[in-house]
């Protein structure tokens, strides 16, 4: 009797809890950023317009005055010999300055000074909204057949850019000219867990075990900052982003799933690099909840997705 009666409280108790959670996660949803003010419409370039480069690096960046030259440097020496080795290749690399406190946009306008503001440009938001929400802003300015994400601490080498084109173009044909390759460190995964703590090792794999039972399944590491995506799908999966932080990758790949956009993960070189933003217990908590909330949000119809159109 006495095992039954708990049984039933502990069910009713659940299924209370549960109902809370999703209420709560539908009632403080946030709708999406307006488009107009980020994409700056006008004489700016905006995702909705037809691509006017071959190649588009976003580079996210907050507090990285130190960082960004590495990242710049090798960056830009790679693609100004592949432009030479090919005049039709166009290409430009868009710093988005996340509201720094440092001389990041300082530092980002000298390479403006050195290339051109054809090919190197400088974005600042006045307030910091997080790599998501740089990376978005970075998009909706962007004038590339394809876009790429790179972090501003130049973890992956930029050579291997050749891999996820290759990853890319083994996509094809692509829906609706919709795909994306995401670079990806899960092959050196057991190399990384030798140099980490036992703490910071369960974390990782606590973190893994939510995006794949929560979102993403078919992606070992959706946290790689070295993605590449057509014009379509950067235009379709980021006017319906809303996780503006750390978990805003996992979003991404939720909604390129639920559109069926391809994806490829491809093996990238990484090396980690001192001055991480990621605080590992705080930042991975935050992930948590937002990996939940991204699951019931969309789950109890507070996200819609909606499709979008080009000019």
């Amino acid at each position: 009797q006495l095992g039954k009666l708990l049984i039933k409280c502990s069910t009713i108790f659940l299924i209370s809890f549960s109902s809370q959670v999703c209420t709560v996660a539908h009632v403080t949803a946030k709708t999406m950023p307006h488009e107009d003010a980020e994409c700056r419409k006008g004489s700016a370039p905006n995702i909705h317009d037809p691509a006017t480069r071959e190649l588009s690096v976003v580079v996210p960046s907050y507090n990285e005055e130190d960082r960004l030259p590495l990242m710049m440097d090798e960056a830009l020496d790679y693609l100004e010999k592949r432009q030479k080795r090919d005049p039709s290749f166009t290409y430009e690399v868009i710093v988005v300055n996340d509201g720094s406190k440092d001389q990041t946009a300082k530092v980002a306008e000298e390479y403006c000074k050195k290339y051109g503001g054809d090919k190197v440009r400088v974005i600042s938001l006045e307030k910091n909204r997080g790599k998501g929400g740089a990376v978005r802003t970075g998009v909706f300015s962007s004038r590339g057949k394809k876009i790429l994400m790179a972090d501003a601490d130049g973890a992956t080498k930029f050579a291997d850019i050749e891999k996820v084109e290759e990853g890319l173009k083994n996509l094809q044909p692509w829906p609706k000219g919709m795909a994306i390759s995401c670079g990806s460190r899960a092959h050196l995964e057991k190399d990384s867990i030798a140099k980490r703590s036992y703490f910071r090792t369960l974390l990782m794999y606590g973190f893994h075990f939510l995006v794949w039972f929560l979102c993403v399944k078919e992606i070992r590491d959706t946290q790689c900052g070295f993605k590449l995506l057509t014009r379509e799908a950067a235009l379709q999966t980021f006017s319906n982003l809303h996780i503006e932080r750390w978990a805003f990758d996992v979003e991404l790949l939720y909604i390129a799933q639920r559109l069926k956009i391809p994806i490829a993960e491809v093996a990238v070189n990484w090396t980690e690099i001192e001055g991480s933003k990621l605080v590992p217990f705080w930042s991975w908590l935050q992930m948590g909840r937002d990996l939940l909330f991204i699951r019931l949000r969309y789950m109890t119809g507070a996200w819609k997705l909606e499709a979008k159109k080009c000019n």
